[in-house]
């Protein structure tokens, strides 16, 4: 047995298992030539962040675009920064708005997949096969430097004004023979265990990311630590070996990660695996004072995805916006393909921005508007009592003290070439409806100034004799239109705005008239669906209560 083996197996007496066995355990995945393998793999430290939500459906759609696979793995091993709950909260976010995992956690409590465990905590044995398997070729080694120690170079290496860090001269225990680690370690002195670096930062490395190109950095010539002193792996080891094992084709993730790649890659060659693509992303950015900032999990509510489900906006509608900061050329496929589900638009990590995608609140309340405006007045009711139920009690039992009533509300103006676009988000729903129930309806409002209040209280006063409850639209207009010459107003306003003159108004301002004593507001969907939906005795205690309100 060679001095190194002696080492690793006083380091690691219970590790029986090879590398070559784990290469079995975990083939290489039976998918078709260019399938991409990607994965989200977020530790469990508080909500879901919009950051990681985007980041995760970047990956969606790499795996998807090439009849890939996408999987859920969790990095838990900072217990220290782990909020209880927290898995649970992204699995969640994640099934709300549309994102499928084909792998590892697919949902609160569910793991499928043969690939596992998919919790970095419960491979600690596994990451131990591969850190004896380094120790015994002297790429690895015990480092038993106190944290006062490394205080203490870190200071002199500052006073040198030195690059900081556990390198060259600077990596103590490196030097240490196999003879004095052996007895610290049978002494019981507490250690890490380190990569010994073949690296020189004088030596450059390239490597082309997927969407920022080819990028030229130092290499790694740190030894940074692999195992931690309770035998925990790091980051970087760990995410060397799962998506090794996982079978990992393309990492996607922040670009915050770009400084680690030369340790990355350095950590790949030296346990003999082939590298993955890299992809990193650049952070989604918000306008402030004229100037560009990160969207920020403490000043903005809009970066966590609970803030998207409190305000009710579709899965759909968070989908299609994100694509549009996602690929420049998304909006003008959806134009030209506005009934294509999204899997069919080509996606390409290519064409992501390099600096950072601009959030734009207006832009998702656009895309919300016409993604609310295609569904039809079922699917709209439905999602506004769940949204309510949750988020809303009082509008809730409104609404579902009477449902037909209430799809009602949301039928009318919906389907058609053009239907209106009142409602970006569930929680408008409350105001857009206020006027179907009488303690909703706002009495208080105002007359345009272009009209009297004698002459508004005439008009509804005509209308009273007139008002049929069972005619349609065109029918009532048309009644609209013969009441207005005795009363001063023209029927037709192409005829007003040439001799306007000569009349009070025209037919709009009548309707308008109509319209206010009704819903108490200007503007309004069909008005003559309202008011059939509303029955006519509610109808005509308004306008009796109009009439009133103008004398």
């Amino acid at each position: 047995m060679s001095n190194y083996q002696q080492l690793s197996a006083a380091m690691f007496p219970n590790v029986t298992a090879t590398p070559e066995q784990l290469e079995e355990r975990y083939p290489a995945r039976d998918l078709k030539e260019g399938a991409r393998v990607t994965r989200i793999a977020p530790s469990p430290t508080g909500y879901l962040h919009l950051g990681v939500f985007f980041t995760a459906m970047i990956n969606r759609l790499t795996a998807s675009s090439t009849d890939g696979l996408f999987y859920f793995r969790l990095e838990d091993t900072d217990k220290k920064r782990e909020v209880e709950g927290g898995a649970d909260d992204i699995l969640s976010g994640f099934n709300t708005y549309g994102l499928t995992l084909d792998e590892g956690f697919v949902a609160p409590g569910v793991v499928k997949g043969d690939y596992g465990p998919y919790q970095q905590s419960a491979r600690v044995d596994i990451y131990h096969v591969y850190v004896k398997s380094l120790v015994e070729q002297g790429l690895a080694y015990p480092c038993f430097c106190s944290e006062e120690e490394r205080l203490a170079a870190r200071e002199q290496q500052e006073a040198q004004k030195c690059r900081t860090g556990y390198y060259g001269p600077f990596a103590k225990c490196r030097a240490l023979s196999v003879d004095e680690a052996l007895a610290r370690i049978q002494n019981g002195d507490p250690y890490v265990v380190r990569l010994r670096s073949p690296g020189d930062e004088s030596r450059r490395i390239a490597f082309d990311d997927l969407i920022k190109g080819k990028i030229e950095m130092p290499e790694n010539d740190e030894d940074i630590v692999l195992l931690k002193s309770d035998g925990v792996p790091t980051y970087h080891f760990a995410h060397a070996v799962d998506d090794h094992l996982m079978r990992t084709t393309h990492v996607i993730r922040g670009d915050e990660w770009i400084s680690s790649v030369p340790k990355h890659l350095q950590l790949f060659r030296v346990l003999g695996f082939k590298a993955p693509k890299y992809a990193h992303v650049s952070p989604i950015m918000k306008e402030e004072n004229g100037g560009k900032r990160k969207l920020s999990k403490r000043k903005d509510p809009e970066a966590a995805m609970h803030f998207y489900a409190q305000q009710g906006y579709p899965a759909d509608s968070v989908l299609e916006y994100l694509l549009t900061i996602a690929n420049s050329d998304f909006e003008d496929w959806r134009r030209a393909n506005p009934d294509a589900p999204r899997s069919k638009f080509p996606f390409n990590l290519k064409k992501m921005s390099v600096s950072g995608a601009l959030f734009d609140m207006n832009k998702l309340n656009d895309v919300s508007k016409n993604v609310i405006a295609s569904m039809d007045a079922q699917t709209v009711t439905d999602a506004i009592l769940a949204w309510a139920q949750e988020y809303d009690a009082a509008f809730y039992e409104k609404l579902n003290a009477d449902r037909a009533f209430a799809t009602g509300i949301f039928a009318i103006d919906r389907g058609g070439p053009k239907p209106r676009k009142d409602m970006a988000k569930w929680s408008d729903a409350p105001d857009y409806a206020a006027y179907f129930f009488d303690d909703g309806f706002d009495a208080s409002w105002e007359l345009p100034e272009t009209i009297a209040p004698a002459d508004a209280a005439a008009v509804l006063n005509a209308y009273k004799a007139v008002y049929d409850p069972a005619a349609d639209k065109q029918v009532w207009f048309d009644t609209l239109k013969a009441l207005c010459p005795a009363l001063g107003f023209c029927p037709e306003v192409k005829e007003y705005k040439k001799h306007p003159e000569d009349f009070k108004g025209h037919v709009g301002d009548v309707s308008t008239i109509v319209r206010l004593a009704v819903t108490g507001r200007r503007n309004t969907p069909d008005l003559c669906a309202i008011m059939q939906l509303l029955g006519a005795q509610r109808v005509m205690s308004r306008i009796d209560a109009a009439i009133e309100k103008l004398s």
